[in-house]
């Protein structure tokens, strides 16, 4: 997951996300040019996928929700989310973990 840019913060860390809801799943699909592309399950209304993605990217990088939030994009498919007290390192560990979790279960589907 190289191709994901994500930006160390005195808080924590900052990266780009592309959010596609009302999908089957609620899973990370890959990088897309320097972005990370996320499916959720819930859809475009009410905040309803901002509230999904917050819980997913909160349970993927083991923080609290309130340690999540859209800085940027809140009603926009590409979205800035800042992470607080996590480190580039654990970050890009947890998203390549959750993303070879989903590609390792499409094998066995």
């Amino acid at each position: 997951m190289t191709a994901l840019y994500i930006r160390q913060t005195d808080e924590g860390v900052v990266f780009q996300l592309k959010v596609i809801p009302s999908s089957s799943r609620t899973e990370i699909v890959g990088p897309l040019n320097g972005m990370l592309k996320v499916k959720v399950t819930a859809p475009p209304e009410k905040g309803k996928a901002n509230q999904a993605l917050v819980k997913f990217l909160a349970k993927t990088l083991e923080v609290k929700r309130n340690a999540v939030s859209i800085i940027a994009g809140q009603t926009r498919a590409v979205k800035q989310v800042q992470v607080l007290s996590v480190s580039i390192e654990r970050a890009r560990k947890k998203l390549t973990s959750a993303l070879n979790t989903t590609v390792e279960q499409g094998c066995n589907r």
